[in-house]
């Protein structure tokens, strides 16, 4: 039988939100693949201990704290990795932020800032990978939405929202590079057991029931290890029974 699938070993990926949840799953299943892994988040004890699991797998890896709303903070974090490790092959957008109330209890430098994170980190990181990727007409690039992106819900407005402007931009872009054998994907996972979406409930989630990060970045490198001739453009992950 024909193999269909490609080797990912060896390519260079720069994962955003690195330090835990869905981020450090990737970069952990993607070390165990063979990857060599870029981290990029806020908190540097985390990112460094993900790095040093990571390395575990006999892989490279480097790791750059930077706010991803910062435009010059995420520059020089690429550029730091990038030197690093080599330009990237694959862009794993994960990093974001939520807050939850009505919308009138939430105060407006809250609600901008969910944006500020979610969308324009979104867009400041792609950014600054995409000339690489177009130089050597190959890349993938795969975002985490959310169903928030989908359908948005009573007291997430501003998250909804943000997830919402992703769906769009993630959209057009993959429209714009499919010509450069560039594949852009968006996934959008329902309630996945992390910090971000269960809080202070997340020790009582049921491992059996609730979608987990591994979960994900599973589902991811099946993705990355398609033919390069195709790509899942858009897909929605639910938990099969969480009741």
């Amino acid at each position: 039988m024909m193999n269909l699938s490609q080797d990912i070993s060896k390519k260079v990926a720069f994962v955003t939100g690195a330090s835990r949840g869905i981020g450090k799953a990737t970069v952990l299943q993607l070390a165990s693949e063979g990857v060599h892994v870029g981290l990029i988040a806020r908190n540097e004890e985390r990112l460094d201990e993900t790095a040093k699991k990571a390395a575990d797998f006999g892989v490279n890896t480097a790791s750059a704290s930077a706010d991803l709303a910062d435009l010059k903070e995420t520059v020089q974090a690429v550029d730091y990795l990038t030197a690093k490790l080599g330009s990237p092959d694959i862009l794993i957008n994960n990093a974001a932020i939520s807050t939850k109330g009505s919308f009138l209890d939430i105060e407006p430098d809250e609600w901008k800032r969910v944006l500020e994170v979610n969308v324009f980190g979104t867009y400041h990181m792609t950014r600054a990978v995409l000339p690489k990727m177009i130089e050597k007409s190959n890349g993938d690039i795969i975002t985490i939405s959310s169903s928030n992106g989908l359908k948005g819900t009573a007291g997430s407005t501003s998250y909804s929202a943000s997830k919402f402007a992703v769906q769009g931009m993630t959209e057009a872009l993959m429209q714009e590079v499919r010509k450069n054998n560039i594949r852009v994907s968006t996934l959008n996972p329902s309630l996945v057991a992390t910090e971000l979406s269960m809080g202070d409930k997340l020790e009582e989630a049921d491992k059996e029931k609730f979608m987990q990060p591994e979960d994900i970045a599973e589902y991811m490198v099946s993705l990355l290890k398609l033919h390069p001739r195709i790509f899942i453009k858009t897909s929605l992950q639910w938990a099969t029974n969480p009741f």
